[in-house]
C-alpha cells in the first residue's frame, strides 16, 4: 500500500483564486455559467502537428464547470464530475487507456466508478500529464509522468487515472517536469527538481513527495506553475515564488540566481489572483491581479508577453495596463503569450504568436492586446501554448 500524506494541521478551503475567470460568479470563482457547454480552443499540441491560429470550438455533453490545458492536451470538467479531453494522446494524456491522438472529438477520462472530480490542476499538470482533484479531497493523475512528478515512486506513464498518495488536496499547479501539492495546508512537490522548482532547499529530483520549505503563518490559498517555477499564493494577500530566475522570474529585483526556496514578491497591495507562465529556460513570466484591480506582471519580455510594450525581462513588477475602458477581472499566461478576460467576457492576448497562441489567425508577435473571444466564462494557457476557453452561448 501506497503512503497518504494525509496532514490534518491546517486544512485549507478549496480555493481556484489563481484560475483565471470571468466574472458572473464573482472574481474568484471558477464556475462558468449554467448554460456553458462549449469550450473553445486554440494555439498548437505538443507532439503533434495540430495547430489553430484562432479559436476552433467542441461541444461537450454537459455544463462545463471548468476548463484545463496541458501542453499537449485540452480538457474539461463537467458539472456532473466527469471529465472530457481531446488533443494529443501519445503518452496517456486523454485518459482513456489507449495512446491515440483525438483532436476533434472529446473523449471521457476513465476514472473509476464512483470518483467525481471538482477540479482540474492550474495549467492542468506536467508536460503531457494532468492531475485532478476529486469531490472528497483526493488527487488523480495521468499522462507521461516523465520525471516521477505524480509522486507515485517511479516514472512509468499511466494511461488511466491512478489516484495519488494525498488527501484533503485543496490544490495543485504543475508544469515541465515538476508539480506541487497543497495536502491538508501543506505543500508537497514531485518531479524535476534542476532549478529548485520542489522548493525543498535543494536541487534534487524526487519521484516521491518532499515538503515545500519557508512558507509559514497564513494559508496557502492557490498553486501555479510555469517552466521551472512555482508559486504560491496566501491568504493574507502575499505571492511567493521559488525556481528559475533566468530571465526574474523570481520577481525580487535579482536576474540569474535561482532559489530552491519560496521568496516573497513585494507589491503595493495584496495578490488576488496569479498565473506563471513559461516553456523553456529561458522564458517564463508571472502575471498578477491585485486587490485594487491593478495588474502587474515580471519576468521574461521577448516577446511582448509582459504586456508593457518592451521586449526586456523585468526582474521586478512592472504595472501593465488593458485597453481603453477595458477592465481585467482575470489574468494568464503560456508559454510566452499572455491574457486577460474583461468583465464582460471577451478575452484579449499578446506576445509570442509563433504556435498561434494570441489567436488572432496569424503566427505574428502581438505587442498590444488583440480581442480574440468573447462570452468567455472561464480561460486557462498552458505552458506551451494551448489556450481553452469556456464559452456561455
Amino acid at each position: 500500500m501506497r503512503p497518504s500524506y494525509a496532514l490534518t494541521a491546517l486544512t485549507a478551503t478549496v480555493s481556484l483564486a489563481l484560475v483565471p475567470v470571468v466574472l458572473a460568479c464573482g472574481p474568484a470563482s471558477a464556475q462558468p455559467s449554467a448554460s456553458a457547454s462549449r469550450v473553445a480552443f486554440w494555439g498548437s499540441f505538443a507532439g503533434s502537428s495540430s495547430r489553430h491560429l484562432s479559436p476552433a470550438t467542441v461541444r461537450l455533453p454537459g455544463r462545463v464547470a471548468e476548463v484545463g490545458t496541458s501542453n499537449s492536451t485540452v480538457y474539461a470538467v463537467l458539472a456532473s464530475g466527469s471529465v472530457y479531453a481531446w488533443g494529443t494522446g501519445t503518452r496517456g494524456q486523454l485518459g482513456d487507456g489507449r495512446s491515440a491522438n483525438s483532436f476533434a472529438a472529446p473523449v471521457r477520462v476513465r476514472f473509476p466508478a464512483g470518483v467525481a472530480i471538482a477540479s482540474i490542476a492550474v495549467n492542468s499538470g506536467p508536460w503531457d500529464t494532468a492531475i485532478a482533484i476529486d469531490t472528497t479531497g483526493h488527487a488523480w493523475g495521468w499522462g507521461a509522468n516523465g520525471s516521477g512528478d505524480l509522486c507515485l515512486g517511479n516514472s512509468a506513464e499511466q494511461r488511466r487515472p491512478v489516484r495519488l498518495p494525498f488527501t484533503h488536496v485543496t490544490a495543485v499547479a504543475g508544469a515541465a517536469d515538476h508539480a506541487t501539492y497543497d495536502a491538508g495546508g501543506r505543500l508537497y512537490s514531485c518531479g524535476m527538481g534542476i532549478y529548485g522548482e520542489l522548493g525543498d532547499g535543494n536541487t534534487r529530483t524526487s519521484k516521491v513527495p518532499v515538503r515545500v520549505r519557508g512558507l509559514s503563518g497564513a494559508r496557502v490559498t492557490g498553486l501555479t506553475a510555469g517552466f521551472g517555477d512555482t508559486g504560491a499564493l496566501l491568504s493574507n494577500g502575499q505571492y511567493y515564488d521559488w525556481g528559475l530566475n533566468s530571465q526574474g522570474q523570481l520577481g525580487n529585483g535579482t536576474t540569474g540566481r535561482s532559489s530552491d526556496v519560496p521568496v516573497p514578491v513585494k507589491l503595493p497591495h495584496r495578490v488576488r489572483q496569479a498565473f506563471e507562465g513559461g516553456n523553456a529556460p529561458n522564458d517564463g513570466q508571472t502575471l498578477v491581479r491585485l486587490s485594487d484591480g491593478s495588474v502587474f506582471a515580471w519576468g521574461a519580455d521577448g516577446a511582448f508577453q509582459l504586456g508593457d510594450g518592451k521586449r526586456a525581462a523585468e526582474p521586478s513588477p512592472v504595472r501593465i495596463f488593458p485597453p481603453h475602458r477595458v477592465t481585467y477581472r482575470a489574468v494568464a499566461s503560456g508559454g510566452d503569450t499572455s491574457y486577460g478576460v474583461s468583465g464582460t467576457g471577451q478575452v484579449y492576448a499578446w506576445g509570442g504568436g509563433k504556435s498561434g497562441a494570441v489567436g488572432d489567425g496569424s503566427r505574428k508577435n502581438a505587442r498590444a492586446p488583440v480581442l480574440v473571444e468573447s462570452h468567455a466564462t472561464g480561460l486557462i494557457s498552458s505552458t506551451s501554448d494551448v489556450v481553452a476557453v469556456a464559452l456561455s452561448r
